[in-house]
């Protein structure tokens, strides 16, 4: 059996180009992997920075105060409104069933304990990263593509403390109060929608909602609440801080604070349980 030249020559480069293309899918890994470690060893530096300023109490408070009010403000109306239709929603939704097994008192507790320990808290930091999260990410976006903040650190005017630290600080306050804000306009809600079909007072209806509640369920709800508000800040901040340049990753800026935001509030909460099922619940 004779072996043509051209048949082994074009085996040949058949060869050698799916081993081109192997060698090209494995330095894209390791260039994935790569860009994974550097992304996350950047964070944990950030981070770093950040816990170090606030220790030293290089805290610009007047920012501090004004970033409070906008990302308050800007989110307190939304909240309120997701707050009252989580209630109105869980009553409606809950109450033919526990009407069916006879337990239509039950009603209050089952929501008061449902927003208070998982719902408020969880859906308020969403709203939140959704909000405000976006617009630090592309505010601190567009000011490095313009190059302000290189002009900040330039004039010698700290731009780290002055931009990063008073947000963060103001998110990691204001998510907890807006959890506030929202179980208690969501417990209104649902007063509101255990009338639609019944006859309830409103002293009774809060009484009995507050009732089941104990120090184990609002203990990791607060705490959680204020480390959803530290990640949100966080990572809105690093996103945008470290913007690269060009006008479209002021965008890319604003959208992976969103989203990773979203994921860290989800791996937060995850850990919360299982630390409360652990040193909480007998």
């Amino acid at each position: 059996m004779e072996i043509h030249p051209k048949s082994s020559g074009g085996a040949t480069s058949l060869l050698r180009k799916s081993t081109i293309q192997v060698s090209k899918k494995i330095s894209a890994g390791k260039e994935k992997s790569s860009s994974l470690l550097l992304a996350v060893g950047d964070g944990g530096y950030f981070t770093w920075q950040l816990v170090k300023e606030i220790f030293r109490f290089r805290i610009p408070w007047g920012e501090f105060i004004r970033q409070c009010y906008l990302v308050g403000n800007k989110s307190l109306s939304l909240v309120m409104a997701t707050g009252f239709i989580m209630g109105l929603v869980l009553t409606i939704q809950s109450r033919p069933i526990l009407v069916e097994f006879g337990a239509e008192s039950y009603l209050p507790g089952m929501v008061g304990i449902s927003l208070l320990r998982e719902m408020g808290p969880v859906i308020t930091a969403l709203i939140f990263a959704g909000k405000v999260g976006s617009g630090i990410g592309a505010e601190l976006g567009s000011m490095k593509v313009t190059e302000q903040i290189d002009a900040m650190e330039v004039s010698g005017a700290r731009p780290f403390n002055y931009l990063v630290v008073s947000r963060v600080l103001a998110c990691t306050l204001m998510v907890p109060l807006l959890v506030i804000f929202a179980d208690f306009i969501g417990l209104l809600g649902s007063y509101i929608g255990a009338n639609i079909k019944g006859d309830s007072n409103l002293i009774l209806f809060f009484s009995r909602a507050f009732e089941p509640v104990m120090f184990s369920d609002l203990l990791p709800a607060i705490v959680k609440s204020f480390l959803f508000g530290a990640a949100i800040g966080i990572v809105s901040c690093y996103k945008g801080y470290y913007a690269s340049s060009g006008t479209e990753s002021v965008g890319l800026a604003a959208n992976s604070a969103v989203v990773l935001s979203s994921l860290m509030i989800f791996i937060i909460d995850a850990l919360a349980v299982q630390f409360t099922d652990i040193f909480f619940i007998q």
